[in-house]
């Protein structure tokens, strides 16, 4: 019997996902008559009650979820309540796991997972079920509170499309929060059973569309904080500004050399500042100084502890959160004119032609004599008149002889319009400009890299095996660069490499190729989408886009803590300091490329809100955009003049029935056959502009020939296919409206 049961127990092991009914089961033993069955049938009660099989459906069996196979990795949720189970180290070409939301067992997004497969999908996809919540996500998020009219609770409705329930709020837990207004609520439990979690106001961060009030919860969203603790402040202002003779003697004094900084017109915080001066060998010295942060921020302290806490200062459309207070990063450590600074330095010795004869690194000290907006300094370029116009001109000279030698070694040049808003006393914007990279931004960025190139080539050592932080960039994801190479063949671009830098030399050509036509924004878009992330970490793979094979990020301390750590690297190695342990740095190091993810998220955000509050007013008006994206839900548009970006949903283009074609990245017509694609041109209205969801959505109105410039309307006719069998409409995303849903707990 025992063997005849470990066999038995063995069928239902081998497809773990699959039930068999006692028939079945016979079958698959070679089983026959009254007798084995009624065997079989007391076996697989015996097996029930061992807790290894389950009864499920009519007398059908199957492995437990204890029993089946167990995958662990992270929620990734969608709006509809689906999720998809990111698997941990998962192998080249593994699917993530489906996960319906009746088996999600109140996992939420972002939360490591324990799943058992319970299922395999016709398209080969697994489904899985949550056994177990290993590791909690965050459990606060930002919502607007909506009283339920004579009861004492009410709900939040989240804005993150990751959170698919409201949270339930009793009005002891309100904290004061009236009705609409946007708050930050914390789950606390989800009791068993119920559709809704259960949760505490935590902070009222004020009415829904003032302009503070919505920067505040993008950054509470991202976990970012909106204001400096006010006793660092206090400690910050207490730091002596006074430098001292001694501390003067322990540096190189630069003071006398010529000095300005470059940066634009708005800038508060000036972290780096450039000097010049001409050696007796006819070579040039140019300096690279670099705000001492760490000379006032020691290891351990307070004000370190919350910089590197935020590890970044955070760029909102209206504002910038330091990663320092104030009295540090605007005042004590700012590079301002006229003023002596203690300074980090990277200072060169440079040949008239470029060549890089020598170098030096170590603590200065410094008097910056102007400072130069990039306007400012770009008129002198131009004109070739203004203050310090022979060193700005000679070093204009030697950074576009640096930048040619940068892109012939296969640095790639990505140069994407970016849009800047122009912002009322209120915050709400009036207009859009885009901000250019010109021959005075360019200046600096080139002798930045520098710097920061040959402060990761010392850091390494002579053996590249000394401990060091860097900033990386791998080369691309084959299969995303294959999809960007098919589709920028449509416009008659090819690459003959595959890979290396002659692949990264061919790219900088077609993106120069592509410069001031339709299609440039639209290709340097996707060519970096095609891209790897950069990150940090301290083992070194070198910039694959910079075409480095050493690279760390030196020159703004300021607002990014990996900076702080190299500069502290760079003292201790100067000093003569053995190679140091790498796991307390490589955590330094995933903290701070995590919050740079949540910034530049917060960032989009903020940038998206403001979009779509200077689109407002605009409902109804036609403007020409060129297809940016394409998915089985909608045609991403992003809008030629403005370059804002909204959907059209495939449900609402009103002649054919669209579906996604997945091989092209096209929306197809299933009558018509007519075809949207990548960088298609057409014409969008502005059908909706919802601030909630920082979301506008388009109206497809037709396609614009890109050579005439002709509009070929939409016919807003779908009659003549009411008699084709065509597949049913995706449901999509939809909520149902509050009083549907938020009522019940259970």
């Amino acid at each position: 019997m025992k063997e005849i049961k470990h066999d038995l127990f063995q069928i239902y092991e081998r497809t773990p996902q699959q039930t068999y009914n006692i028939k079945q089961a016979m079958m698959r033993l070679d089983a026959k008559g009254t007798e084995a069955k009624q065997i079989v049938q007391q076996l697989l009660d015996e097996l029930c009650s061992d807790g290894l099989l389950e009864k499920v459906g009519k007398g059908e069996y199957q492995l437990t979820r204890a029993q089946m196979p167990k995958i662990v990795g992270k929620v990734d949720m969608t709006s509809t309540g689906m999720a998809y189970i990111i698997v941990d180290n998962a192998e080249p070409g593994e699917k993530d796991i489906i996960v319906e939301s009746r088996n999600l067992k109140q996992a939420m997004h972002g939360d490591r997972v324990e799943v058992a497969v319970i299922s395999r999908r016709r398209d080969g996809r697994k489904e899985g079920e949550v056994i177990e919540i290993i590791e909690q996500a965050k459990r606060v998020f930002v919502g607007r509170i909506e009283m339920v009219q004579g009861r004492n609770f009410g709900f939040v409705v989240v804005d993150s499309k990751r959170v698919p329930t409201d949270v339930f709020v009793p009005e002891r837990l309100m904290e004061g929060a009236q009705n609409g207004q946007k708050v930050m609520v914390e789950i606390f439990e989800w009791p068993k059973g119920a559709k809704n979690p259960t949760g505490k106001i935590v902070d009222v961060l004020g009415d829904v569309g003032d302009n503070n009030t919505e920067m505040h919860a993008i950054l509470a969203e991202y976990e970012l904080p909106y204001e400096f603790p006010q006793e660092l402040e206090d400690l910050a202002a207490k730091i002596p500004t006074e430098i001292s003779a001694a501390e003067v003697n322990k540096r190189r004094d630069m003071r006398g050399v010529t000095t300005f900084t470059i940066d634009p017109a708005d800038a508060k915080d000036f972290d780096d500042a450039l000097s010049i001066q001409t050696l007796e060998n006819g070579n040039l010295e140019i300096g690279v100084h670099i705000a001492d942060v760490t000379h006032y921020v020691t290891p351990g302290s307070d004000i370190d502890d919350e910089a590197l806490s935020r590890a970044t200062s955070v760029y909102l459309v209206d504002r910038t959160v330091p990663m320092l207070p104030e009295s540090l990063s605007n005042f004590l450590c700012s590079l301002r004119p006229n003023e002596d600074k203690l300074c980090f330095s990277a200072v060169f010795e440079i040949k008239q032609d470029g060549e890089l004869v020598n170098e030096w690194f170590g603590r200065t000290v410094i008097h910056s004599d102007r400072r130069f907006s990039y306007e400012e300094a770009q008129q002198v370029i131009e004109n070739k008149e203004g203050d310090f116009v022979n060193e700005i001109i000679t070093m204009d000279k030697i950074a576009k002889i640096m930048r040619a030698q940068r892109f012939k070694a296969g640095s790639i040049g990505f140069e994407r319009a970016e849009a800047k808003f122009i912002l009322d006393d209120n915050g709400k914007p009036t207009g859009v400009y885009f901000k250019e990279m010109k021959d005075s931004n360019q200046l600096i960025e080139e002798y930045m890299l520098m710097a920061n190139q040959r402060v990761a080539k010392f850091l390494g050592g002579p053996s590249g095996k000394r401990t060091s932080v860097y900033r990386i960039h791998d080369q691309p994801n084959e299969e995303k660069f294959a999809k960007f190479k098919g589709f920028i063949s449509r416009f008659g671009l090819y690459f003959k490499h595959d890979k290396g830098k002659a692949l990264a030399k061919e790219l900088t050509g077609i993106l120069q190729g592509v410069k001031g036509t339709a299609q440039e924004n639209i290709v340097s878009t996707l060519a970096i989408r095609s891209m790897a992330k950069a990150t940090y970490t301290t083992q070194n793979i070198g910039h694959y886009g910079l075409a480095f094979d050493h690279y760390t990020h030196f020159t703004s301390p300021i607002r990014r803590y990996p900076d702080m750590m190299v500069h502290r690297l760079l003292q201790h190695y100067l000093d003569g300091g053995k190679s140091l342990p790498t796991d307390v740095l490589e955590e330094q190091c995933e903290h701070s490329a995590a919050q740079e993810i949540k910034a530049s998220s917060a960032e989009r955000d903020s940038i998206k809100y403001k979009m779509v509050e200077f689109m407002e007013d605009k409902v109804g008006d036609e403007f020409e955009g060129v297809i940016s994206g394409v998915t089985d839900w909608g045609i991403y548009v992003e809008l030629v003049e403005t370059k804002i970006e909204g959907m059209v949903s495939l449900r609402d283009i009103e002649d054919d029935y669209y579906s996604f074609d997945d091989e092209t990245y096209s929306a197809v017509g299933h009558r018509t056959g007519r075809r949207f694609t990548l960088g298609d041109k057409v014409m969008i209205s502005i059908k909706k502009a919802d601030l909630q969801r920082k979301q506008l959505d388009f109206k497809m109105e037709g396609t614009v020939d890109f050579e005439t410039g002709e509009l070929t309307r939409i016919e807003s006719d779908f009659s003549k296919t009411k008699n084709i069998d065509l597949p049913r409409r995706p449901t999509g995303d939809k909520k149902k409206k509050f009083g549907d849903r938020k009522n019940k707990r259970n």
